[in-house]
C-alpha cells in the first residue's frame, strides 16, 4: 500500500492472483484528482468516507458513503474530492468478460451489458464491495469470487441493461476512429494535429471537434490515457518502469510517474510491487 503522506492520502492498487480479471483499488485521496480518462472494463466503486465528485459526460455526480459509482467501459470521467477531508473508497475494476459472463449466466440481459445509472444509493451493495476487498486481502479466494458474483448480479439486476450498439458513423466520426488507430500505432512518436489531419484528409479543428465528440476528450488527452494503459500492460509483464516509459512515448520515467500516478492513483513502482510482478531480465 502506498504510504500516507502529509495529507493523509494512501492507496493500494493491486490484483488478487486468484481473480486475474479483477483489479482492486482501496484508497483515501485528499488533494489527488484524476484527470479525464477511461477504462477498458467497468468501474464499481463504494464510497466509505468523505465525498467524491465524479465528472461524467452528463455532468458531475456527488458520491457519499452508502453510494456506489458505476461507470461503463470506455466512458471518459474525472474524479476529485468533494469535501475538505477528501474521500475514501473501495473500487472493483472487473473486466468486460467478467461482467458479461455473469450477466449471461444469471440475468435475462443479452448483448453487451452495462449500467443505466452512474451513482446509486445502495448501502448493501457498498458493503458487499468492501467485503470483496476484505476477502481478497485475507487470501479467501472462495469468498472473494462468490461475493464478486453476488454484488455484480445485484447491481445488474437493479441498475443494468444492454448497452447501445455502435451507431452508424458520419464522416467526422470515421475520421476520429481513423485518428485513434494512427495514434495507437505510432504512440511512441505521434504526428502533430495538423499532420494527422492532413493524412486523414480533413482540417485540424474539424478533427479536434470530431475526436472529442467521439471519445469525450481531445486527441492529446486520449493519447496520454492510452500510453498509461499500455504502460500498465508492460508493467504487468515485468518490464521496468523506465523501459515502459520509453516504449510508450514518455520522455523519461518521471514523465511516466507523473501521468501514471494521476490516472491510476499510485506510482508505477508501487503498482508493480503490489501486483507481485517479477521484473523481466531485459
Amino acid at each position: 500500500m502506498a504510504g500516507a503522506d502529509g495529507t493523509g492520502e494512501w492507496a493500494r492498487h493491486w490484483q488478487y492472483a486468484e481473480l486475474p480479471d479483477l483489479d482492486l483499488l482501496r484508497a483515501r485521496y485528499v488533494r489527488h484528482s484524476f484527470p479525464r480518462h477511461s477504462h477498458e472494463g467497468y468501474v464499481i466503486g463504494a464510497i466509505t468516507g468523505g465525498v467524491e465528485d465524479v465528472g461524467l459526460p452528463g455532468g458531475t455526480v456527488r458520491a457519499v458513503p452508502g453510494t456506489v459509482v458505476l461507470i461503463n467501459p470506455e466512458v471518459p470521467h474525472t474524479a476529485r474530492s468533494g469535501a475538505p477531508e477528501g474521500w475514501t473508497y473501495s473500487t472493483l475494476y472487473p473486466s468486460y468478460q467478467v461482467v458479461n459472463d455473469i450477466a449471461a449466466e444469471v440475468t435475462s440481459l443479452r448483448g453487451t451489458v452495462g449500467f443505466a445509472e452512474s451513482r446509486v444509493t445502495d448501502p448493501h451493495a457498498s458493503r458487499l464491495i468492501t467485503e470483496v476487498h476484505r476477502a481478497a486481502e485475507e487470501g479467501n479466494a472462495l469468498a472473494a469470487d462468490s461475493l464478486l458474483r453476488i454484488v455484480v448480479t445485484r447491481l445488474l439486476g437493479h441498475y443494468g441493461g444492454p448497452l447501445p450498439g455502435p451507431a452508424v458513423r458520419a464522416g467526422g466520426a470515421r475520421n476520429a476512429v481513423r485518428a485513434r488507430a494512427v495514434l495507437e500505432e505510432r504512440m511512441a512518436a505521434p504526428p502533430t494535429l495538423e499532420a494527422l489531419a492532413t493524412e486523414l484528409g480533413t482540417g485540424p479543428f474539424a478533427l479536434l471537434r470530431a475526436f472529442k465528440k467521439e471519445y469525450g476528450m481531445p486527441p492529446h488527452t486520449w493519447l496520454t490515457d492510452a500510453r498509461v494503459r499500455r504502460a500498465r500492460r508492460l508493467l504487468d509483464a515485468g518490464v521496468a518502469p523506465a523501459e515502459a516509459a520509453t516504449a510508450v512515448g514518455f520522455t523519461d520515467q518521471p514523465h511516466l510517474n507523473r501521468h501514471f500516478t494521476r490516472i491510476v492513483g499510485v506510482p508505477p513502482g508501487a503498482y508493480q510491487r503490489e501486483r507481485g510482478v517479477p521484473r523481466s531480465g531485459r
